[in-house]
């Protein structure tokens, strides 16, 4: 791909600071990132109010508390409901259109809200968490591609993170809503009932909101496009935005209009780009962030602090440290690139994760010195300093850019499906693992991981910062077959069709 070869790119790098600049102000743009984000809160929510509200589900419920099978099945049964809802979710994506899917996911989530508000017994209650996870899996599939296909290259990547800080904001919010209605009758029932709040606000939001562009040009609703465009670019940007679009819908014409989750490995370029984004996903979650909150508590008590209301408290630092990285990814995703911030994160995971192990093996040894649990404690918190700008939103903005337009929804799905998959795979083993070889081996072999994940990245994710969706297809072609291709050039001279 040359210089010629890509419109409106005479002078574009000079601009690109203040292009990006422009973009980032532009209400229209911020709205629509926002109003699609809180599928992102959502998500984050439902992940973090459970671990609160089931202490009191077990003095609700005797059975619950007698039964540790029915208390793993309450937390783990909306994983099984977000791999359902996210598989799903693709294919509605490319039928439907983003708009629709995220107001289906909204009804869901909102009516599996007030399921769990009212249950009468566990059982309801687990049906409930199916109803929310079924809601989360198609919103976790359709924000990223939503925000994605409506953001220019050059703040593409920020805007895409702005999903995953409304996820670590959703888990701040949860655990202050944990916090805050500890003390009120009926505790767990507001704790859960009250996530339905930012599924109805995002419902009647998302109803004013447009439909992706991209994908009403897929659909031939070129005028419905252009309006939405011409809202978000300028009219030199607008006019090779349309053409390239056009260029690439009247492609799409020409090949079926089905695509099936089979034709995904039929093409050796799709191939690859799934086994990007999938692998990014999978690594997101074996590199251990679930874990390590999960251990935040146990950490601080090896400190020796041991009181459970301080262990509470951590978990909000931890959280807001989690929020606060975040935001700190999402400026350096589009100022360093997605595959330096991926690389840079995982070598700090690696270092934390030895750390932790470290003090683990210390304290299982009979140490009593007090320092193994500080050096836990700052294990901890590098890990979370070093993850969250990083391996938290790579992979989600890797996956909202890497697949052609036709595969865009289907590809998003079950590369989110990979990523709620190995969440399950890590919560019902994590623990199994810790009691046959130690928690401090347990951290170590998550480390193992993370250096596979390192290798991976350099291997198999290329560099997509500043390119645009066609650049991105090219590049994925050129890597298939074997001719040359060189993302520093692309990245100098891209600019977003």
């Amino acid at each position: 791909m040359t210089l010629d070869s890509i419109p409106g790119s005479s002078g574009y790098l000079d601009t690109f600071p203040e292009r990006r600049m422009s973009y980032f102000s532009n209400p229209y743009i911020l709205r629509l990132t926002v109003i699609a984000g809180i599928g992102g809160l959502l998500f984050g929510y439902d992940t973090g109010v459970i671990s609160g509200a089931l202490l009191y589900i077990k003095d609700d419920f005797e059975v619950v508390n007698q039964s540790t099978f029915l208390q793993e099945t309450i937390v783990s049964m909306a994983l099984v409901g977000a791999m359902i809802g996210a598989a799903s979710g693709g294919l509605m994506n490319d039928a439907y259109g983003r708009k629709k899917a995220t107001l289906l996911a909204d009804v869901v989530f909102t009516i599996g809200a007030i399921v769990m508000a009212a249950a009468p017994d566990p059982y309801v209650l687990i049906l409930g968490r199916l109803l929310v996870g079924l809601g989360v899996g198609v919103a976790s599939a359709t924000a990223p591609v939503y925000i994605a296909e409506a953001s220019p290259s050059e703040v593409r990547g920020g805007l895409v993170s702005t999903n995953v800080l409304m996820i670590t904001g959703g888990q701040l919010l949860s655990y202050l809503i944990n916090l805050a209605f500890t003390e009120v009758p009926g505790t767990w029932r507001w704790m859960l009932g009250v996530s339905g709040v930012p599924a109805v606000i995002q419902f009647v939001l998302m109803l004013f909101m447009p439909e992706s562009p991209r994908w009403l040009f897929m659909k031939s609703d070129k005028d419905k496009a252009i309006s939405v465009l011409a809202r978000i670019y300028d009219i030199d940007r607008l006019e090779d935005e349309i053409d390239h679009l056009s260029a690439a819908s009247e492609e799409e014409r020409l090949k079926k209009n089905t695509v099936r989750y089979i034709d995904v490995f039929k093409s050796k370029e799709i191939r690859l780009a799934f086994l990007a984004g999938a692998g990014l996903q999978a690594f997101q979650q074996f590199t251990g962030i679930n874990t390590v909150m999960y251990y935040s508590p146990t950490i601080v008590q090896m400190a020796g602090f041991k009181s459970n209301q301080l262990a509470l408290l951590l978990c909000l630092a931890v959280a807001g440290l989690n929020a606060a990285g975040t935001i700190v990814g999402i400026y350096l995703i589009d100022h360093v690139g997605r595959k330096k911030l991926a690389l840079t994160s995982l070598s700090g995971v690696v270092v934390s994760l030895v750390l932790l192990a470290w003090a683990f093996f210390a304290e299982s040894s009979g140490s009593s010195s007090g320092l193994y649990g500080w050096i836990a404690v700052l294990g901890l918190a590098l890990y979370i300093a070093f993850f969250s700008p990083g391996m938290g939103p790579v992979p989600w903005t890797v996956n909202s850019e890497v697949y052609p337009g036709q595969y865009r929804g289907i590809c998003g799905g079950m590369s989110a499906t990979v990523n709620w998959v190995s969440n399950l795979i890590v919560a019902q083993s994590f623990l199994s693992i810790a009691d046959a070889v130690g928690t401090g081996a347990t951290f170590l072999i998550l480390a193992g991981i993370a250096v596979l994940a390192i290798f991976f990245v350099i291997t198999c994710v290329p560099e997509t910062q500043g390119l645009t969706f066609l650049e991105v297809e090219q590049l994925w072609k050129e890597k298939a077959w074997g001719t040359s291709c060189n993302t520093d050039s692309l990245l100098e001279h891209g600019n977003d069709p």
